[in-house]
């Protein structure tokens, strides 16, 4: 088990919920999220750019 630290862009949504839910989707990809956060807002792009902190187990790493 390993811990990564993630930059992510997600666009943004119409709800705060369905962000939450997009930016927890992203994450899984790449491993199981410890925390996140939302550190800027680009409102020309309608983008959100997420750091995060994920855990990723020897499963997910030896199947990339």
């Amino acid at each position: 088990m390993t811990t990564h630290f993630i930059n992510a862009e997600i666009n943004l949504q119409e709800s705060p919920n369905k962000l939450n839910q997009e930016i927890e989707k992203e994450l899984e990809k790449r491993g199981e999220p410890l925390r996140w956060a939302v550190t800027k807002i680009d409102t020309e792009k309608q983008t959100a750019h997420v750091e995060a902190v994920v855990i990723e187990s020897e499963s997910l790493s030896t199947n990339v």
